[in-house]
């Protein structure tokens, strides 16, 4: 095997270069052959420069480098021996090597150079190296790896999990093989694979080549090892909801907080990590300026760079993130932990929850958070009304009523933003390379109406941290509203999830669920789509007063349809919800047709200490029920009933169907000899009289 010693330049310009720092060096230089793979013939491109001839005796950072560039021999002879095509610190597709322009390990914006990079079917590798196993890893704790700067640049793992990260947000690719190696000699050799997708990653065992990750085994490996044959939306989903859990004790035990305090602590951290001038390194516990002056120091300057408006708001939102540095415990050093509370949460968010907001999932990460909090309080929640919505419900209403890049949306019970999140995907997918249509759709197609100070903070902060969107969200009352100055917006989509169970007494008749939806729909301009998710007592009238929201609604409005859902979608709170679909301001016809689907079949089934999740039937199921809505598709009447309405019907699909089936000869034959069946053997124990006319002995 090549050895450090024998390196060798084949550039004489490299000679006045030496003394460069490497990220500054031109990348023609760097590689002279990295098509085909040939690593050892470049420098290594580092915040050192390698000398010509590598001295051993030399100063220890030089060493360092000649005994990566040991490390380097042992991981290309591995990728060879797996026939496994790489390149070394560049890549050959064009938008991997794009993104490497501004992967910097320093953060500085410039070139990024991790020692491989190669493409395994729908996969990426990158790998990183460094040549002391005490540099393998650097944690936070057991699942997560820390993702400051120094950490970044000093460790194999948490270096090619930046480079992993980086290449997710900024490329198409969205699966990523990120390995950390260590070791100068085949018997010290570490290698460590992480798995990145957008919404996080799992860090794996050790493995000892890359014979699992060629084109032929790497699927293998990623279905029996990564998701352990289960889905990647139910490995994402147990991923956010670990780190939630893990997060939710330690901002109970080390941050002392409350559970309604833990969730806007969190909002408040992850818009100061938006700060370019602020790192969790600048919280050192200094007594005098405490690490809760400097974050919310970071979190104030923040909201003023992005222009939160008005400046009421802006101090309604501080004024919820107050307590941070009013708290000393918070910035306060803890013996256990090696660092303040308040760092140490800051630094589990940057390396575990800040990167799923730079790549737009669509999952509301959180408003996960805050039913994993709210899961552990006294109510969790529903002593207020508050059922979160699950991420596939947000995705199907904007589905139902095609939601356009044009529209005018209203969410006038916002809760986390669930709603606005998505109807803000659905919009940007449709805009392509038209940026202007971008910033409209941010700065003035979406509106949010929120009761709850602390839910109001939070919605808030996703929306900032989503870009934008954040300057048309209002902490106000919904109900207490004149629709007829929210009609002046000329809302043409209107979301929500109401609270539950707020109309229990007769004094609060006018809060049930239907009074929500008829006020909503008179706020939105004619013609406009409206879109619900609400009990399935809703839809019945369980009152005069209801009754009279369903008399006064299809007098002004008209009812599209009714979805009855799968009973588990609001898993855990007991609700068996339906969405309904309305039109604003136009009458219902008397011989309209609604449509009642039974979708309780779903394809998402529970799954035991998880919650929902979506199985392989999902596609399928959802591909039946849009073309059934939108396009009429023919099935039978057990999935959907097309029927005329009134007031006093159950706007229900169980009200509608009907067995329209005719039976077969053997099934009418059988009826009939159960009948018969039945008529002997009331008339041998004396009851011949339940047959005679009348009926009674």
């Amino acid at each position: 095997m090549q050895t450090a010693q024998s390196l060798s330049i084949p550039f004489p310009e490299f000679a006045t270069l030496a003394a460069l720092p490497q990220e500054d060096l031109p990348q023609k230089l760097l590689q002279p052959s990295i098509l085909e793979g040939n690593l050892l013939n470049t420098c290594k491109s580092n915040e050192n420069s390698l000398p010509l001839q590598p001295n051993f005796n030399q100063p220890s950072k030089t060493n360092d480098m000649a005994h990566e560039k040991a490390t380097d021999f042992l991981v290309r002879d591995l990728l060879k021996s797996a026939n496994i095509t790489f390149d070394a610190e560049e890549s050959r597709i064009i938008e991997i090597k794009q993104a490497l322009n501004t992967a910097s390990k320093r953060g500085t914006g410039k070139h990024g150079f991790p020692e491989f990079i190669a493409q395994s079917g729908e996969f990426i590798i990158v790998i990183e190296d460094k040549a002391e196993n005490s540099k393998q890893a650097k944690y936070l704790n057991d699942s997560t790896l820390l993702m400051d700067n120094t950490a970044i640049t000093d460790y194999a793992e948490n270096g090619a999990l930046h480079y992993a990260q980086h290449i997710i947000t900024n490329t198409s690719f969205k699966k990523v093989f990120a390995f950390g190696c260590s070791g100068t000699t085949s018997a010290t050799l570490k290698i460590r694979p992480i798995f990145v997708t957008p919404n996080g990653y799992q860090i794996l065992k050790h493995v000892k080549d890359f014979t699992n990750f060629t084109e032929t085994q790497i699927n293998t490996y990623y279905e029996t090892t990564v998701c352990q044959h289960k889905t990647v939306e139910q490995i994402e989903l147990e991923n956010i909801l670990g780190k939630s859990k893990q997060l939710n004790e330690d901002l109970h035990v080390f941050g002392k907080l409350s559970n309604l305090e833990k969730p806007v602590a969190v909002s408040a951290i992850l818009l100061a990590l938006q700060n370019i001038d602020f790192t969790t390194e600048q919280l050192t516990g200094d007594e005098t300026n405490t690490d809760g002056q400097k974050l919310f120091a970071a979190v104030e300057r923040y909201m003023s760079k992005v222009q939160v408006q008005p400046d009421t708001k802006k101090s309604q939102v501080l004024d919820q993130f107050r307590f941070i540095q009013n708290r000393p415990n918070l910035s306060q050093f803890n013996e256990k932990l090696g660092k303040t509370p308040l760092r140490y949460f800051a630094e589990y968010l940057y390396s575990n929850v800040l990167t799923a907001f730079y790549h737009n999932t669509p999952e509301d990460i959180l408003g996960r958070f805050y039913g994993e909090f709210m899961s552990y309080s006294g109510g969790d929640g529903q002593s207020l009304g508050i059922v979160l919505t699950p991420k596939h419900i947000t995705q199907l209403f904007c589905e139902l009523i095609d939601i356009k890049p044009t529209d005018r949306v209203l969410d006038p019970c916002c809760g986390t933003a669930g709603f606005l999140i998505a109807a803000m995907n659905a919009m940007l997918a449709q805009t392509g390379t038209n940026n202007k249509l971008k910033t409209e759709i941010k700065k003035n197609n979406l509106y949010g109406i929120e009761l709850n100070e602390g839910m109001f903070s939070i919605a808030t902060t996703n929306m900032i941290l989503r870009g934008d969107g954040k300057s048309n969200l209002i902490c106000a009352d919904f109900l207490a509203t004149n629709p007829e100055d929210l009609r002046k917006n000329n809302f043409t989509v209107g979301l929500m999830n109401p609270p539950y169970s707020l109309a229990k007494k007769k004094e609060n008749a006018h809060m049930s669920e239907i009074h929500f939806i008829a006020h909503l729909l008179d706020s939105l301009a004619p013609g406009a789509k409206c879109v619900v998710i609400v009990p399935q007592s809703t839809m019945v009238g369980k009152n005069k007063p209801d009754q009279l929201q369903k008399e006064y609604i299809l007098a002004h409005h008209t009812l599209e349809g009714v979805i009855t859902l799968n009973p588990q979608t609001f898993f855990g709170v007991g609700t068996n919800p339906v969405i309904a679909v309305f039109t604003a301001h136009q009458p219902h016809p008397k011989n309209l047709y609604a449509k009642f689907i039974n979708y309780k079949d779903d394809g998402f089934e529970v799954a035991p200490h998880i919650g929902l999740i979506p199985t392989n039937r999902v596609p399928e199921r959802k591909k039946l029920l849009l073309e059934c809505w939108k396009f009429n598709r023919p099935v039978t009447n057990d999935f959907m009933v097309r029927a005329t309405v009134t007031p006093e019907d159950e706007w229900l699909h169980s009200f509608y169907y009907f067995n329209e089936e005719i039976p077969s000869d053997e099934e009418f034959e059988k009826t009939m000899a159960d009948y018969l069946t039945f008529e002997f053997n009331m008339i041998t124990h004396g009851r011949e009289y339940l047959f005679e006319k009348g009926g009674e002995q």
